[in-house]
């Protein structure tokens, strides 16, 4: 019922703020301006996301938010949109910096009405593939996005919108690609690296590939308290057999936490299964799509794990991979309990790379695999 309150608050509230927006608008712009608000909305519902789960800190969320606001007061100011006299262009201006305003002082509630309009507040957060969202909507609001941009290639901010945008779509590759743009356009920030790196992992399946690393790294530099690159990072570690470093690094994270966050679970989980000398396997923590697993029913935990690793086997058998690949392949089935398969991805990487044969019989080894 509060939920009910408070989406009846909100859709209240974001009226106030988006009517003088429409308003300003005019006929022939209203469709822009309607697609930047819907996907600036749906940035600062992920703002909010992040804080809620502990991924950003409240200054970092609070200097995001702020931004979109600028974002949305540079958008309607842009000079192409037709339709408009000189007087009611003035007048719009005016109307559109008391909405800006407006936004920047009540961006969450904006968030929060945003999700109540297109998610289910009575719902726990889940993927974004099981959401209750109207997704031809939000396609067509991407398109045009899409569309600007195919004109206007060198827009950097068009690109660091979207590029979140296309991660909880699940089109990682394109999310990677607008990330590395906005990146090239804007400069570097931590949260363009910590979002460039998540794109990679789950373009990758859940591995946290070299090229994750490089931007978690860089995201980590400019902050070195965010959550979600030393999380990945600690991930990596894991996914790689660095055993001592990985337990360092996770212990580390747990000890600026407050306990109670949805991704401590999975770290104390990961801290668990390193302690007692069992390897992580590959993806462990991270389903495709970017969700911390942590956020899952455990059956739906294992079956994300799974998923992933069945992945990876089709990717090593019909591309090949580097000993590092067979290796995460190799621990992931003894971590899940499938002997078999793990010997026969023995035979396999073998097979595949002869001349790192005495290393995967030594690895085996270590892992209980009889012949």
């Amino acid at each position: 019922m509060i939920w009910i309150l408070f989406a009846v608050m909100t859709v209240l509230a974001a009226l106030a703020v988006l009517v003088p927006l429409a308003r300003a608008g005019g006929a022939r712009g209203s469709d822009a301006s309607a697609a930047d608000i819907a996907v600036y909305g749906s940035q600062l519902a992920e703002i909010d996301r992040d804080l809620a789960r502990g991924l950003i800190a409240e200054p970092e969320a609070g200097a995001a938010k702020a931004e979109i606001g600028r974002r949305l007061l540079r958008a309607a100011r842009d000079p192409g949109r037709p339709g408009r006299t000189e007087g009611a262009e003035a007048g719009a201006r005016r109307r559109l910096k008391v909405a800006a305003l407006a936004v920047a002082l009540g961006l969450p509630t904006m968030a929060l009405a945003f999700y109540a309009a297109i998610g289910r507040p009575e719902m726990p957060d889940e993927p974004l593939a099981s959401r209750a969202v109207e997704e031809g909507d939000m396609d067509a609001l991407v398109a045009r996005v899409e569309a600007r941009l195919a004109s206007q290639p060198e827009d950097g901010r068009g690109w660091t919108v979207i590029a979140p945008i296309y991660l909880r779509l699940g089109r990682a590759g394109e999310a990677a690609t607008a990330y590395r743009n906005a990146i090239r356009l804007t400069g570097t920030t931590p949260a363009l690296e910590a979002g460039l790196g998540e794109a990679l992992v789950a373009e990758a399946g859940g591995i946290v590939t070299e090229a994750a690393r490089q931007a978690f790294n860089a995201a980590r530099s400019g902050d070195p308290k965010a959550v979600k690159p030393r999380f990945y990072l600690a991930l990596s570690l894991s996914q790689a057999g660095e055993r001592d470093a990985a337990i360092t690094a996770w212990k580390a994270l747990l000890a600026d936490s407050r306990g109670d966050e949805p991704w401590a679970e999975a770290a104390r989980e990961q801290l668990a299964l390193l302690e007692g000398g069992a390897p992580s396997p590959p993806g462990g923590g991270i389903p495709a799509g970017g969700e911390a697993i942590a956020e899952m029913a455990p059956e739906a935990q294992r079956a994300a794990i799974e998923g992933m690793v069945s992945g990876l086997d089709q990717r090593l058998a019909t591309q090949g991979g580097t000993p590092e690949e067979w290796s995460r392949l190799i621990r992931a089935y003894a971590v899940l309990k499938r002997p078999d398969d793990a010997k026969r991805a023995v035979e396999r990487a073998k097979a595949a790379l002869p001349a790192q044969a005495k290393a995967f019989d030594e690895l085996a080894a270590s892992l209980g695999l009889r012949p």
